[in-house]
């Protein structure tokens, strides 16, 4: 069997697991991470998991647990070192040899808790090691060596040896493991020392890792062991830490001798100790354990086995406590190695051990057997692979047992029972004893067996390896972690590709589930990865530059007990109590019976319910249910129960006896709280649940039914769905209806089954012509009636016809007629009864007549005479050219013209035939059988298709094959002849050749095949060895172009090019597939962040590609193109990088070649991977630094230079990482290349040996490297001599008038620093009191408005306006009544309430449409046609388009339309959308080619318009619940802080506001007025109402009926005009209060407005306001008083008045009213925060979602941009906000009368100008040109518009990565939206409206839809035409009567 193919049957059972537990889940989450800079190396836990210590090249992180947050951070490295010199440490360590800057690796990462320390160990100064802290791992808790200043406590300095120094393996690659031995046995002073057992690659003399210098000193580095056990107290004395030392005389060394090295090369995987010691307290038998991989040669004696397992005993258990309990053995007397073999032996085997963890775990490895939990050891192994590629690896899983029991074996061999077969002495180990095993005349004790003893031959080897089946199979395992969870083993495996994967084993190995997730895509998976101490449900593991704590399952994304438990998830299981999956400590009394329930119960254990009876009739009454419970549920005895139906309906429940769940009995749900039945629905489903304890725990559905309804709801086969519905009902004959009683019955026949029903028996019906009278026969089956029974013909219209019963089987249909304007119109044949009209004979299969009309689709003779064949007794006028019925009889026959062809295409085909030939014109036959014989091309029959003929119109014929080259007409003969103008040319197609003739079998290749004729024909198909098409094609009349596919093995191909899908033409053409270009390298590997660098490619094989690109993940901004130089080089500029943080990890690199993505041949997905774990793997990756610095010598930024003298540039760079060349640096002055003569790495040298004349006097000396360009400096040419006397003369007279012009300025300066000074103080001053008001303002704002906000939360809350009428206000702005101005209210509706609400007369919100009734029928039918039509995408397209291409169509008109057409299809916003988008697209290809940015911009056509009102639709709710609320409060500040000031009520001016023209530039003192007041009929106690002394006696009114009707919708207020104000100075004396009257003083030939302060009116002043009997009719609007005649607080204009005014305050008035411009900034600031909150909820996004609308829309636009190939992101960003911000937002903010019921004041909307200007600003993307001469409302905002700007674009990128929306998703909304407000508009007005226009342009339209293809083929010209007849001679005469 051939791998592929065992691989598929392995592969088989695991799809169809993954298919059987439904959708794909990732099971595991990855909860925290951490990010390295650098490449890690090791991480380590505290032991209690708050702790986790990771260590990174030249890094070292303490990190806080569980969170991964940083909490110290350690530098390492990197160090000035060599691997020829002995450690620094060492004293008199002198080393000759050159130190350079040396990365640190971390090497041993142990900590030791019971100490206090962490051991640190790098592969600097020798492996040296270093014993840290474990509280703060960058301090040092014991430095060593202690001598000198360093420690020791001032203590003798230590004597220090390199074996103590050099402990790790001082090479990147080389392996090091580490195992802290803590002693066994209580803590004392008889306890052993803590030691540390290291496992290290030898990298001294004579390995690969050391560098060769043929220097005798290079034997210093022998004698490094590879194995040791090394002192490690901390406390005690220094002198012996690190040492071999265990007695005096004894090395604890294992150490390869040097002749040997070669052949034993050893690389580490892990230790570790099993069994694994208690923490603390008494120690019995534990062994350290080495897994190692031993590169031997094959043939060595010694070791067979790649993979080792070693075993060191600690302990001797047999001693007791007083004989030095639990010393340690000499290391290799105990030391015992035995091969692990994974699979079969040989080269089908995993020999390379990768990663180990042992476990505990209940699998059955061996004989079939009852699995116990057993100490296991679990492995991933490798197969050896070329470099480069990825391993397939495999889990095995071994038995401790068997491991000890081989152990105990070999011993026995080697001293007992000699068998060299078995064992043998590893001789080549220095601290061996003897070549061989001997026999001794002893009895080993079982210690001895264990752990061999000093007088026994050692170390030993094992020479049978210990072997396993293979697991699991996967490519690219590295690291495995196993847990033992309810019944199942959890093996947790990561990848080479960053994934971690989860098996779930039950005992018999067998895979139940499998998970993966993602954790770092690319990088490596540590070998070691560990579980939380603390929470054995996370696992901590490593990548190449990352910390990752894991969640070792994702419970719940399950939702259901079924999903939860059929995942098969170990960890997962059912909280039954709390109705949800979880892990079992998640779960509370999880330990319980059933309250947890785990997968390995199985699904059947979920706990479930069953109703008895679960179908109950609407008639019966029902007073208790019985429920059945299934699977799994606690004791429910004790707790509160009772039975949920929904909707807060609860009965009682209860369980009989005590502990027995089976059945609970519940009170049935109450008749009055049954649920509604759905529509069209006989019975509705109620869903129960039992509760416990406040919740759901369990669910079930029982039906309720009604058969009364099942009659009503199937009217027209009321007794066959009564019989046949599957509840018990019983069909009453007499009284024609369905019950569920039979009893309730009067007839004495019981109908059985609906074979009894009286039915219609259908028969088929002769068409009818359209306005025919005539008799319907309809026969009758199971006629149980009487002749006396009354029955109408009922056809699906409203009217009915006459009855008449035949027989008792026949009814006859007297006199129908029947009508349509269509070709032809099925109608429906029932029968109902005459008394009860909703009642109709049952007609299970509909039986139909068909009506046709003749004048209907049937353009010309062919066409109407063809309709015979349906049975239409149609004839063909030829005098008036059109079809009508024929009335007489016999019929006359008749013969149409001669057939008409107007176009034929193609117009050449091979001459094999084949070709589709499609004719096209009028006249073209009957029928088919017409032309089945008809068509000839010359004498060649063309062969027509049936499924593509079209009557007399079109016909597809495919053609015969020729005999030769010839060309001729076509010609259709039916009973006549015609021909066509254009021939058709038989040629034959000849291919000659094809270039390139090769590419890569990776495919991609752009082939061109050259020939002649090859664009003939209809179908064209270029196939490679007849199976795969060559894509992409293209073709002229000589070459076709395609991209070859690709193939499975190199080979050459035919390329067979196929016309009309007949034979080859020429199929000796042949490409030739060849392997794969490789790339082997990639160099340099880093780059600049500007890009630009040139990437070498190195490899073979590139003259076959045709384009390469190169594209880096993550980080690059785009793909870059490459150039291919020879067959073994590519170059290729790096991309700019973005997101770009310093010391980034390498990002992934990819190549495309020939458009397909590069992937190593060796690389291919593995056959045991799940399709979502195949990812693909980057092989290279790339480095980006900062871009280089240079600077000049000096760093100097003008260089002089005389022209003629040569020139040489010293250029300095900072230090970099990037190792640039020579020939990457380009250094340019002006625009002539400096040619560069020395690079160093600090130092660029470049000299010019031209003449640098030019005209410019200065000239840029720039560098560039890549795309990076740095300007270091101005080079200044010097002139002549003349030059220089020339500027000495000058320099002398400049002096001169320098000492002058200094005296001149000393004395100025004098007199104008006081000047200044003083203007300082005013500023300071001025400064001073803006902050204090804004201060004292904000301070007053602030509690105004949180009373407001309070007031508004007790009250009717914001005054928003209903949907309707936001609706009318924003599509018509002009035409609202309520915009127009406000309603006033009759009197006597003002005494008992404030207002009533009065309706909008908006004419489309009125309820009906009046209309005559005269004119009702025909204007109804035109409406309902012309609806129709509206609703054909076709017709409306060209309708819009057509109206718009009229030049009297004005922007007014655009905009009517556009509204219309909105209410007209509200009801249909999907179809609504897809208009408004079609338009859009157009508009876009049109401004597309002109200036993209500016579309949008203005409401100019009628789809900009249309997307105006789209969005205010779709916005509405979002404007409501989330924007509404703080711009109601902007509002109310801005009127509450106008209000704090002085307002001239006839300009308007104000002493507060934003808007510089409506600015009040006088200071007006105005104080304070508290007055009481109190409104009679209001039935309110008095209020207190603050105004101001300056107030008019309007604006005095105003604020107190603001303060009266707070809580009441603006349109419902009082006028100003309605009501009086009466002020009472005495008991006695009261005063009528008015802004003119006999008291009103003149200034200046006017009359000022009376206020307050005229009236002197004083604080606490009691006022009544009433309404007024009779209108005040004296003074109309004080804002309309002829400024000539009055004022109030101001003048109008200086220029009346300049006159009396001196010259001095005339310049005063002119000059110092500026001065009040910052009364602007004290409004703004007061502002702010109303401002901030109003910006933030218009750009927010509520639970991370923005409006469905807005997603959908910019997804569009993005979208269209691509298409048309809009790359400019400014161009989508103005896109954008002219199609939101400023089409919608801006126009509210304008317009709050839109949203709100309010009062908008002119001064409000000037404020409002200001604040959308600012907003407009915020969305701009152009730069803010400000300057002293800008308007004051751009200057207000200057400072706050680039933080918007920051929000606008986070807003509009936040968007961008949401997840794409659905056309279905955006469906549904827009269908919710339309029902959501139906019937709110009357769309007959709006259709009414729009007809006004298609009349007005009628021949236009009807042009259009004529010259449109589409509406032309569907005859919407006519259906137009249609509506124009309806309507034409009623409408406006009708309209005129109305």
């Amino acid at each position: 069997m051939a791998p592929r193919e065992r691989g598929a049957k392995v592969l088989a059972p695991l799809l169809l697991l993954l298919a059987l537990l439904g959708r794909p889940s990732a099971g595991l989450e990855v909860q925290h991470k951490f990010l390295s800079p650098t490449l890690t190396n090791n991480f380590a836990l505290d032991g209690l998991g708050s702790k986790i210590y990771l260590a990174a090249v030249n890094r070292l992180y303490q990190l806080s647990g569980p969170n991964l947050t940083l909490e110290v951070e350690e530098q390492v490295g990197p160090v000035l070192d060599n691997p020829l010199c002995h450690a620094p440490q060492l004293p008199q360590a002198s080393c000759e040899h050159l130190k350079v800057e040396t990365n640190n690796y971390n090497k041993i990462l142990q900590p030791d808790p019971e100490q206090g320390i962490v051991v640190v160990c790098g592969s600097i100064y020798q492996g040296f090691c270093q014993l840290r802290s474990m509280a703060n791992i960058s301090a040092v808790a014991v430095s060593f060596p202690p001598g000198g200043a360093g420690g020791g406590g001032g203590g003798d300095p230590v004597t220090v040896f390199p074996s103590m120094l050099n402990i790790a393996a001082n090479h990147p690659n080389a392996s090091t493991v580490g195992l802290v031995l803590r002693p066994a046995g209580p803590a004392g002073g008889g306890r052993p020392d803590t030691r540390l057992l290291v496992g290290a690659t030898y990298t001294g003399f004579g390995s690969p890792f050391f560098p060769r210098n043929q220097s005798l000193e290079d034997h210093r580095f022998e004698n490094t062991p590879e194995i040791a056990i090394r002192a490690l107290n901390a406390r005690g004395d220094l002198a012996k830490l690190f040492t071999f030392d265990l007695n005096p005389s004894d090395d604890n060394i294992f150490k390869i001798k040097q002749g040997a090295k070669a052949r034993h090369k050893l690389s580490f995987v892990r230790a570790f100790l099993h069994p694994a010691p208690p923490p603390r307290g008494p120690g019995g038998a534990s062994y350290a354990y080495l897994a190692l991989n031993s590169e031997a040669n094959a043939g060595d004696k010694e070791s067979h086995s790649h993979s080792l397992l070693a075993r060191i005993c600690l302990a001797e258990p047999g001693r007791n406590a007083n004989a030095s309990a639990g010393e340690t053995k000499k290391l290799t007397e105990s030391y015992i190695q035995v091969g692990l073999q994974c699979g079969a032996g040989g080269a089908d085997g995993f020999t390379r051990l990768v990663s180990v963890f042992p476990a505990t775990a209940a699998l059955q490895l061996g004989p079939p057997a009852a699995p116990q939990p057993q100490e296991l050891l679990f492995g991933v192994f490798e197969r050896a692979a070329p470099p480069g590629a990825r391993q397939h690896s495999a889990l095995c899983a071994f038995r401790f047992a068997d491991i000890e029991r081989s152990i105990r074996q070999a011993r026995n061999s080697c001293f007992v029972e000699p068998d060299s077969g078995l064992v043998t002495v590893l001789d080549s180990v220095v601290q061996g004893t003897g070549p061989a095993c001997e026999k001794r005349n002893i009895q080993l004790q079982p210690e001895q067996l264990d752990c061999g003893a000093a007088h026994l031959q050692h170390p030993l080897a094992i020479l049978q390896p210990i072997k396993a089946t293979p697991v699991f199979k996967y490519q690219g395992l590295t690291s495995v972690a196993v847990s033992s969870v309810n019944n199942y083993t959890v093996v947790f495996l990561g990848t080479a590709n960053g994934r971690l994967l989860k098996i779930n084993l039950n005992s018999a190995t067998k895979i139940i589930s499998r998970k993966s997730v993602s954790v770092a895509y690319g990088e490596s998976v540590h070998p070691i990865m560990q579980f939380d101490p603390s929470d054995s449900s996370y696992l901590y593991l490593m990548t190449s530059y990352q910390m990752t704590r894991v969640k070792v399952a994702a419970c719940d994304q399950y939702t259901t007990c079924t999903e939860c438990l059929a995942a098969a998830d170990a960890y997962c299981g059912w909280c039954t109590m709390e109705t949800r999956c979880s892990l079992q400590h998640e779960c509370i009394n999880s330990t319980e019976p059933n309250f947890w329930t785990s997968a390995s119960e199985g699904v059947q254990q979920c706990p479930s319910m069953t109703i008895m009876p679960s179908e109950i009739n609407l008639d019966n009454e029902n007073k208790a249910m019985i429920i059945q419970i299934n699977g799994n549920i606690p004791s429910l005895s004790g707790m509160e129960m009772s039975c949920d139906y929904g909707n807060n309906i609860y009965t009682v429940a209860k369980v009989p006896g005590n502990d027995v769940n089976s059945f609970i009995y519940c009170n049935f749900l109450p008749r009055e709280k049954y649920p509604a039945f759905p529509p069209n629905q006989d019975h509705v489903i109620v869903q129960t649940a039992i509760r416990v304890n406040g919740k759901n725990i369990v669910w079930a559905n029982f039906t309720i039914y009604d058969c009364k309804r099942t009659g009503n709801i199937y009217p027209k086969t009321a007794c066959t769905s009564c019989l046949s519905t599957k509840w018990k009902c019983y069909w009453c004959t007499k009284k024609y209806m369905c019950v569920s009683n039979y009893s309730d019955c009067e007839d004495s026949l019981k109908m059985n089954s609906t074979t009894d029903c009286p039915r219609i028996v259908p028969a088929s019906l002769e068409p009818m012509p359209t306005g025919a009278s005539q008799d319907i026969m309809i026969s009758l089956a199971n006629g149980a009636f009487s002749k006396d029974t009354v029955l109408e013909c009922h056809f699906g219209t409203d009217r009915t016809f006459e009855a008449r019963w035949v027989n008792t089987s026949t009814v006859q249909c007297s006199g129908v007629l029947l009508h349509t304007s269509e070709k032809s119109h099925i109608f429906p044949v029932n029968l109902q009864l005459k008394d009860k009209p909703d009642r109709f004979i049952d007609s299970p299969q509909m039986m139909t007549v068909e009506v046709y009309n003749c004048a209907t689709g049937s353009t010309d003779c062919s066409q109407c005479l063809g309709r015979e064949d349906m049975g239409h007794r149609c004839i063909w006028s030829e005098s008036s050219s059109i079809c009508r019925l024929n009335t007489e009889s016999p019929q006359i026959p008749v013969m149409c013209p001669a057939p008409e062809i107007r176009k034929i295409e193609p117009l050449s085909g091979p001459l094999e035939g084949g070709t589709l030939l499609t004719i096209r014109g009028r006249n073209l036959g009957r029928r088919f059988s017409d032309v089945v014989n008809a068509v000839k091309i010359g004498s060649v029959r063309c062969a027509p298709l049936w499924d593509r003929y079209m009557v007399s119109e079109a016909i597809v014929c495919q053609t015969g094959e020729a005999p030769s080259i010839f060309s001729d007409v076509v010609t259709v003969n039916v009973s006549r002849e015609g021909k066509s103008r254009e021939r058709y040319s038989y040629v034959l197609p000849e291919v000659q050749s094809v270039a390139p003739g090769a590419g890569p079998k990776a495919g991609g290749t752009k082939v061109t095949i050259r020939g002649s004729n090859l664009s003939v024909g209809s179908d064209l198909r270029v196939l490679v060895n007849s199976t795969k098409q060559c894509t992409n094609l293209t073709r002229t009349a000589t070459t076709i172009t395609c991209t070859m596919p690709a193939v499975e093995l190199t080979t050459a191909v035919r390329l067979c090019v196929q016309f009309e899908n007949k034979s080859c033409i020429n199929d000796n053409i042949t490409f030739k597939y060849e392997r794969n270009p490789i790339i082997t390298d990639i160099n340099p590997t880093r780059s600049q962040i500007s890009g630009g660098r040139i990437i070498t490619l190195e490899g073979h094989g590139f003259l076959m590609v045709q384009n390469v690109s190169m594209v880096v993940h993550s980080i690059g901004k785009e793909q870059t193109n490459c150039k291919v130089h020879t067959d073994t080089m590519i170059t290729c500029p790096s991309p700019a990088a973005s997101n770009l943080t310093v010391g980034s990890k390498p990002a992934p690199v990819d190549f495309y070649i020939n458009g397909r993505l590069y992937t190593d041949d060796r690389l291919a997905p593995d056959e045991y991977m799940y399709p979502e774990e195949a990812q693909h793997t980057s092989k290279f990756s790339l480095e980006y630094y900062a871009n280089p610095q240079f600077f000049t010598a000096k760093k100097e930024k003008w260089i002089k230079h005389h022209p003629g003298e040569p020139l040489t540039l010293v250029i300095h760079k900072e230090p970099d990482n990037l190792s640039l060349e020579s020939d990457e640096y380009q250094v340019k002055i002006g625009l002539l290349s400096c040619e560069i003569q020395i690079v160093s790495d600090k130092v660029i040298h470049c000299s010019v040996n031209e003449s640098l004349s030019t005209s410019e006097r200065q000239l840029p000396v720039t560098i560039q490297v890549g795309k990076f360009n740095q300007t270091i400096a101005m080079l200044h040419l010097g002139g002549g001599e003349t030059a220089i006397i020339v500027s000495i003369v000058i320099c002398s007279i400049l002096l001169l008038l320098s000492v002058v012009g200094l005296f001149v300025f000393c004395t100025k300066s004098r007199r104008a620093e006081r000047y200044w000074q003083k203007t300082l103080l005013q500023m300071e001053e001025m400064e001073s009191q803006i902050r204090e008001e804004i201060r004292k303002g904000f301070a007053e704002l602030q509690t105004d408005m949180t009373d407001l906000t309070k007031e508004l939360n007790r009250s009717q809350g914001i005054p928003f306006l209903e949907y309707k009428h936001f609706v009318t206000r924003t599509f018509f702005p002009k035409c609202s009544s309520l915009y127009e101005e406000r309603y006033v209210l009759p009197s006597q509706q003002l005494n008992s309430q404030v207002g009533c609400q009065v309706q909008e007369t908006h004419p489309l919100l009125s309820g009906e449409w009046k209309i005559p009734e005269n004119c009702r029928p025909n204007m109804e039918e035109g409406i309902a046609l012309f609806s129709t039509l509206l609703n054909n995408k076709h017709f409306l397209i060209v309708f819009v388009h057509a109206l718009e291409q009229q030049k009297d169509f004005a922007v007014r008109d655009r905009c009517n339309l556009a509204s219309l057409l909105t209410i007209a299809l509200h009801g249909k916003l999907e179809y609504y959308t897809s208009i408004m988008k079609d338009l859009l697209v157009d508009l876009i290809d049109a401004s597309a080619s002109k200036n993209p940015k500016l579309m949008l911009r203005r409401t100019e056509s009628v789809v900009e318009k249309m997307l105006t009102n789209w969005m205010s639709i779709c916005m509405y709710s979002f404007l409501r619940e989330t924007v509404g609320e703080p711009f109601f409060l902007l509002l109310c500040a801005i009127k509450q802080q106008i209000n704090k000031g002085s307002i001239d009520a006839i300009t308007g001016k104000a002493r507060y506001t934003l808007n510089e023209e409506w600015l009040l530039r006088e200071n007006i003192e105005a104080k304070p007025r508290n007055l009481n007041v109190s409104f009679q009929g209001c039935g309110m106690d008095s209020l207190s109402v603050r105004v101001m002394d300056t107030d008019t006696l309007s604006q005095v009114k105003e604020k107190i009926l603001e303060a009266f009707c707070k809580n009441v919708p603006y349109s419902q207020w009082p006028r100003v005009e309605d009501v009086d104000l009466e002020w009472f100075a005495t008991s006695t004396d009261s005063y009528v209060l008015r802004d003119l009257d006999d008291t009103s003083v003149m200034e200046d030939g006017r009359k000022k407005l009376n206020t307050l302060a005229h009236y002197k009116i004083p604080e606490g002043a009691s006022l009544a306001m009433s309404l007024s009997d009779k209108k005040d009719t004296t003074l109309s609007r004080v804002k309309d008083l002829d400024t000539e005649k009055y004022f109030h607080l101001v003048l109008p204009t200086d220029e009346l008045i300049e006159h009396k005014k001196s010259h001095r305050q005339s310049h005063r008035k002119k000059v110092l009213p500026e001065i009040y411009l910052t009364r602007l900034l004290s409004t703004k600031g007061t502002l702010q925060k109303f401002l901030d909150d109003l910006f933030k909820a218009i750009l927010c996004m509520r639970e991370d979602k923005p409006p469905v609308a807005i997603k959908y829309f910019f997804d569009f636009l993005e979208e269209q941009a691509e298409k048309r190939g809009i790359s400019d992101p400014d161009t989508l960003h103005i896109w954008k906000t002219n199609s939101l911000p400023l089409r919608f937002w801006v126009n509210i903010l304008k317009n709050p009368q839109f949203v709100f019921d309010i009062d908008k004041t002119d001064h409000i909307d000037a404020c409002l100008s200001v604040i959308a200007q600012a907003f407009i600003d915020a969305c701009s993307i152009s730069d803010l040109q400000l300057g002293k001469d800008s308007p004051t409302n751009k200057l207000l905002y200057a400072k706050e518009i680039p933080e918007y700007r920051k929000i606008v674009q986070r807003y509009y990128k936040q968007i961008h990565d949401m997840p794409p929306l659905s056309e279905q998703e955006m469906n549904a909304h827009l269908a919710e939206e339309s029902r959501k407000y139906r019937n709110e508009f009357n769309t007959n007005v709006a259709m009414a409206e729009i007809y006004k226009y298609a009349k007005r342009y009628r021949t236009q339209i009807v042009n259009a839809l004529d010259s449109n293809p589409t509406t032309r083929r569907t005859q919407l010209q006519h259906k137009f035409e249609q509506v124009i007849a309806l309507m034409e001679d009623n409408i406006y005469e009708c309209c005129s009567e109305a």
